[in-house]
């Protein structure tokens, strides 16, 4: 019997490494604005020309501001800026209202500075800023539009870009997105900024929960300028809750100004859908076109990891280590030197990484021994759960679970969420070594201690179904579902039990249906489906279910269910091919062997 003991979380520790790995897969690829408190643009710093009396006015505005008197320093400094004409004074004065939380004043210095500069862009941008904290919808049409109509042509649609980042604060975006359709008017059919004000628009819909009308401006903007980013940085937000949106950026990352910025966002979504395969693809042309990134190998070696395929892994994660020492070597730099990219730069912590993941390439295949050595080169006290744990992984191949145990205890605790960590670890290293009494005691102890703790009741479910107490795990799995609502795994794992168990299947097939809503296109999950639709007999449907799924994660467990059904289904060559590659990958895993078994197939 198969388990979906796969299909959720897996343990906080199965999948840590791949999840730390794929932080690098957070790219700038757009330009926004910062906060309203700290400016939309900073303006550039300019020589003042105040006189002897207006320097000394200023002076005394900062002395009163850092004597407490914030009230009397506002008013010196915004008096010092009307009389000079000086963008940094009116900047100031807007600065010092604002850290005194004084909203009217802000506003006030923000507009005389815009009445005294009238083509400041900075003040305009103040004043809508302003404006749009103080939920004033009404009157930021006027110097948003004022705004956009004394831009530079040229940087126009780089601005209207930025207007959603201006509301994303507001309370009512539906009134927030109406100003923006009000003032995008003229610009919607302008060549040079036609395609700006469509995603711009499409990210105030979207921010105003209106996905229909979010999906269809990125539409129109990427069929009108396909080889724009734009469109496909919105089809990206979209996902993947709108599968649609995916053609959106697929098509853009096939034209030839596709950047490996954007593509780096892409395979991180694919990443957190579990879609593994299909961001090695992703990851592996970005590695081609910028081999001089580090990130992209590290999360590539932990995705290829993550599929059993150790030697891939242990190249891209050896690359990494290369260029991350390299970065960190120190060298004299030219002052015509350009600047090192900061897109897809090693992280601080990303050498430890790289050696737990070595550690684990080499475990799958076998090399304790190598495994060691990769872990020995650690030296991070902040990460010495991480190190333990795989250690005391390799004692656990061994059959050694008592000293496996004592060194995940022994690991120090600082706080709460430590102690949380090491039973999430203890109770997984248990998981591994099937030793499921173990587990379950482990787990009930840590509910105890951490009651309501949605991510300890799903793992304890998961060991409930290894010992078949399927009341107890039900129970469990309908707890976690009532506190949060929108967790995928618990619908999916209830669902498939019973479907594996021919049980109710019209409600395992609804609690599985349930659990693709909440994220689209998931493999395990679409598996699962599979699964069920083969136990109602709908032998079609399952096999395309089945073979989406094993193509986006060509996992064991996935290929098993894919063998199985086209075998019975009478496609015994291509489920010889699957099963060949499955056994090859993994011939230990249980779930494939019974069914080997089982149907006595011969490959």
């Amino acid at each position: 019997m198969t388990s979906p003991t796969r299909r959720g979380t897996r343990g906080a520790f199965l999948l840590s490494a791949l999840a730390l790995a794929c932080l690098g897969l957070q790219p700038a690829v757009g330009q926004t604005p910062p906060d309203t408190e700290t400016t939309v643009a900073q303006a550039a710093p300019s020589n003042s020309e105040l006189d002897g009396p207006l320097f000394y006015q200023v002076l005394v505005g900062e002395i009163e501001l850092r004597e407490g008197q914030a009230g009397t320093a506002y008013e010196v400094i915004l008096d010092a800026a009307r009389r000079a004409h000086d963008e940094q004074l009116f900047k100031r004065a807007v600065e010092i209202a604002v850290q005194g939380h004084a909203g009217e004043q802000a506003l006030g210095a923000a507009k005389a500075w815009r009445a005294a500069l009238p083509e400041s862009m900075d003040a305009h941008r103040h004043v809508v800023q302003l404006l749009i904290a103080l939920n004033r919808f009404g009157d930021v049409a006027e110097p948003l539009g004022s705004l956009l109509s004394i831009a530079p042509p040229e940087e126009r649609a780089g601005i209207i870009s930025a207007l959603p980042r201006y509301f994303q604060r507001a309370g009512d975006k539906r009134a927030a997105v109406g100003v923006l359709e009000e003032v995008l008017k003229p610009y919607q059919e302008m060549p040079a900024t036609r395609t700006a004000s469509r995603v711009a628009l499409g990210r105030g819909w979207l921010a105003a929960g209106d996905v229909p009308r979010a999906l269809a401006l990125a539409e129109r903007a990427h069929g009108e300028e396909p080889n724009a980013m734009g469109p496909a940085l919105l089809a990206l937000d979209l996902l993947p809750g709108t599968p649609t949106a995916e053609r959106i950026v697929t098509e853009y990352l096939a034209t030839p100004e596709a950047t490996p910025a954007l593509r780096l966002a892409y395979a991180r979504v694919l990443t957190g859908t579990q879609r593994y395969s299909d961001a090695i693809v992703q990851l592996g042309a970005v590695t081609r076109a910028q081999p001089q990134w580090p990130a992209p190998w590290l999360s590539l070696g932990a995705l290829h990891l993550e599929l059993r395929q150790p030697k891939p892994a242990e190249e891209a994660l050896q690359r990494y280590v290369q260029l991350a020492q390299a970065a960190a070597a120190p060298r004299v730099r030219d002052d015509d030197d350009e600047d090192e990219p900061t897109l897809g730069a090693a992280s601080d912590d990303g050498l430890t990484q790289a050696w737990l993941l070595l550690a684990q390439a080499a475990e799958q295949r076998g090399d304790l021994k190598a495994a060691e050595g990769w872990l020995a080169r650690i030296d991070n006290p902040q990460r010495a759960l991480d190190v333990q744990f795989r250690r005391a992984s390799l004692l656990m191949r061994q059959g050694k679970a008592k000293e496996a145990r004592a060194l995940v205890q022994a690991v120090p605790e600082r706080n709460a969420e430590d102690a949380r960590a090491k039973l999430l670890a203890e109770a997984q290293l248990l998981r591994d070594g099937k030793r499921w009494r173990e587990a379950a005691d482990v787990l009930a102890g840590a509910n105890g201690r951490f009651p309501e703790d949605v991510e300890l009741l799903y793992e304890q479910a998961m060991v409930d179904e290894k010992l078949d107490r399927l009341d107890e795990m039900e129970k469990l799995l309908r707890r976690v579902i009532e506190i949060k609502p929108d967790h995928q795994h618990a619908y999916n794992a209830l669902g498939y039990s019973l479907a594996d168990r021919n049980l109710r299947l019209p409600e395992a097939k609804q609690l599985i249906q349930k659990a693709l809503q909440i994220t689209p296109g998931e493999p395990f999950i679409t598996d699962s489906l599979g699964w069920v639709e083969y136990r109602l007999g709908n032998r079609d449907e399952a096999v395309r279910l089945l073979r989406q799924a094993y193509a986006a994660r060509p996992d064991i467990e996935i290929a098993a269910h894919l063998g199985e059904v086209l075998w019975v289904s009478g496609q015994r060559d291509e489920a010889r091919r699957v099963l060949r590659d499955a056994r090859q990958r993994d011939g230990k895993n249980e779930v494939l062997r019974e069914m080997l078994g089982r149907l006595k197939v011969d490959l």
